[in-house]
């Protein structure tokens, strides 16, 4: 179905349309995509401006330094922001859309009010410190561990996969403070700094050639137990807040941008002459089914989300596992589509097919992704 907008939803379309097509021909050039120090600064830059415009956590709660929109305000912003062809939030993400929200909903007064303004102004980058090389998706098997000292923690262990550590302020960090308690408990959730005396980061470069993660070697780092957020040995339960944001909303942007590609794979088939090809156009036919299908659980998810106080359900596994997968199909309908040309390795394309492959392991795995859905929503007896 359509959704029907109101008329101040509409006229928040046109400021926000209007406001757009202002700043974005100002913006400089894009920095080069191994330059993370130099898309730090442009993506820092970019959140500044849509701070000092009031859109910078436009959904978040307003006690929490946001605007208080509603959920069909939001998802206005995503999809006119990815028609204007603006920045998405980059280095950013981490404290944006996932580290963020769980302070908001999680944290202190105090914390809400140390971490939150920064991470909405683009001043302070959050990397994030789950995996370990031994504990990906089996988190809860994560040996890192942090042993109390009076008033701060002394934390040993290392992580991997630690997203844009290189140029991060903060880490949300998971840590055991009871290694004889069950795996799911005895884990705790810490904000450390990153340039605490003991933390080394080295990058990792990736299949497609980037190097926006890292591994992160902790060497009896100091951290204080105020930057503990939730109750000590409470960060199962926060972590899954965590990871509600991340598989919930975090991604919505991003089905904004594969429909979009999906929409410049067609015209590329008209103009090359495979659109003749009646097998490739039912191909395309199926992906626009398949991500309209995605944009709508996308908008159920982040009304559901806001009924519920700003946590994402359980519905996040649902998108993230079928997402993860669309998502790849639609770039092996680029191939398709571009015939030889996607052999080309300079192609954005191929860069894109490349990244594609990560999603089914990023943000939890396909195989946690089906326990949560047979265990959670459907009921189903776990599996031994």
């Amino acid at each position: 179905m359509d959704l029907a907008y109101t008329a101040e939803e509409e006229d928040f379309r046109a400021r926000l349309r209007r406001w757009l097509g202002e700043v974005l021909p100002r913006l400089p050039a894009k920095p080069a995509a191994a330059d993370w120090p130099g898309r730090r600064a442009y993506d820092a830059a970019w959140q500044r401006m849509l701070y000092d415009a009031g859109y910078a956590g436009l959904h978040w709660p307003r006690d929490a330094g946001g605007q208080g929109a509603t959920p069909t305000q939001h998802l206005i912003f995503l999809e006119e922001a990815e028609r204007a062809g603006a920045p998405y939030v980059g280095a950013n993400f981490v404290g944006l859309l996932h580290a963020g929200p769980t302070v908001a909903a999680e944290g202190t007064a105090a914390q809400r009010a140390r971490w939150l303004p920064p991470i909405l102004r683009g001043d302070e980058i959050w990397c994030q410190g789950f995996s370990e090389p031994d504990a990906g998706s089996d988190l809860a098997s994560l040996r890192t561990r942090a042993v109390r000292d009076g008033d701060t923690y002394v934390v040993s262990g290392s992580k991997l996969w630690t997203s844009h550590a290189e140029v991060a302020d903060w880490c949300e960090l998971l840590v055991r403070t009871d290694p004889t308690a069950p795996r799911h408990r005895g884990i705790s959730w810490l904000a450390m700094p990153m340039d605490a005396p003991g933390v080394t980061v080295r990058p990792l470069r990736t299949l497609a050639g980037s190097a926006e993660f890292a591994e992160m070697f902790l060497d009896e780092v100091r951290v204080p137990v105020g930057n503990r957020v939730g109750a000590e040995h409470d960060g199962w339960r926060v972590t899954m807040v965590t990871l509600s944001f991340e598989r919930g909303t975090a991604f919505v942007g991003e089905v904004v941008a594969c429909r979009r590609v999906l929409g410049e794979l067609a015209r590329t088939a008209r103009a090359n002459g495979r659109w003749d090809d009646a097998v490739l156009r039912r191909r395309l036919g199926g992906l626009a089914a398949e991500f309209t299908a995605l944009w709508r659980l996308t908008q159920w998810n982040v009304s559901e989300a806001q009924r519920s106080g700003g946590v994402p359900g359980t519905g996040g596994s649902v998108f993230k596992l079928r997402y993860s997968h669309a998502r790849q199909e639609l770039y092996d309908a680029a191939a398709e589509v571009l015939g030889a040309g996607a052999l080309d390795v300079g192609h954005a394309w191929v860069a894109d097919r490349l990244a594609a492959l990560s999603y089914t392991i990023a943000a939890g795995t396909s195989q946690i992704q089906q326990n949560i859905v047979a265990e959670r929503i459907l009921g189903l007896p776990k599996g031994r």
